[in-house]
């Protein structure tokens, strides 16, 4: 794509439909917030459907909405490029008090936006399913596979019945064998992977709950889970996998943890005190 996709959407836009002239409008004067929605927010924004969408983009000379996203962070990050640049930081102690400062306030930032976005409804239901469940799968994939692994080592201080598959043909198989009275905990943050379809499509042929951490409750994965906690900040395109999106993750499965742990306060002490005994003999 020579233009960039403002400069093509613009070309293109008396040659567009009614209702993708509705998605163009909507793109040209959300250039920024516009990279950072889920493809049923985006549709839900223009009044338009999700197909329209995908219409779209191909109309577009683009393959899907990822790569529409994709073209969007690009052209946005090329814009502010070619703004006057701002001294850039030094290497002194100014310049690194200055960039911690930053970092610092990106991470409470998702912090504040995921206890904002908390619906208590919701994590109770969690909880619940969590509680009451055989069995608990958790999984995710790329960057989410780490919280998947995370939610399986933590939770496993406090119960034997939680696993972990990181691979996305085991999680398959896994929940091809699963039964209504386990439950899944799933970690996406965009919840709008093939292998999250894939996985959801056979969770829900065994009629097994699902539980999904997730940016996105409107996503195609939010739609089908039972239950979906929403995590607060938005993640570029081009920055996939940032620290401040799993801190917003971890803050979810953290009130999933502690929710749990007062309900059955006795048994978690006890298997606690059992563990940390057992750990004792790894210490010097």
């Amino acid at each position: 794509m020579t233009q960039n996709v403002f400069e093509t959407i613009s070309s293109q836009y008396f040659d567009l439909t009614h209702s993708e002239k509705k998605v163009a409008d909507y793109v040209l004067g959300h250039r920024i917030d516009a990279q950072y929605m889920s493809i049923s927010e985006l549709a839900e924004e223009c009044e338009v459907a999700d197909a329209t969408i995908s219409r779209f983009c191909r109309r577009l000379g683009l393959p899907g909405y990822n790569a529409f996203k994709l073209e969007l962070a690009r052209a946005s990050m090329d814009a502010r490029a070619a703004l006057p640049r701002t001294p850039a930081l030094s290497v002194s102690s100014d310049g690194f008090a200055a960039l911690c400062k930053q970092v610092l306030g990106d991470n409470i930032s998702a912090l504040e936006q995921t206890f904002q976005l908390v619906d208590r409804e919701a994590l109770r239901q969690a909880v619940d399913l969590l509680e009451q469940a055989r069995r608990v799968a958790c999984i995710g994939q790329g960057g989410s596979m780490v919280l998947a692994m995370e939610a399986w080592t933590l939770f496993s201080m406090v119960s034997s019945k939680f696993i972990y598959v990181p691979d996305s043909h085991l999680q398959i198989n896994t929940l091809a064998g699963m039964e209504p009275d386990e439950a899944v905990l799933y970690f996406s943050y965009s919840g709008s992977t093939r292998d999250l379809q894939d996985a959801l499509e056979v969770a829900r042929t065994r009629q097994v709950p699902v539980i999904l951490v997730s940016r996105f409750p409107k996503s195609p994965g939010g739609q089908q889970a039972n239950v979906v906690l929403q995590c607060g900040v938005n993640e570029s395109p081009l920055q996939p996998g940032s620290v401040s999106a799993r801190m917003a993750q971890l803050l979810i499965l953290d009130l999933l943890f502690q929710q749990l742990c007062s309900r059955n306060r006795d048994q978690v002490d006890e298997r606690r005190s059992r563990i940390a005994e057992a750990a004792a003999k790894k210490h010097l």
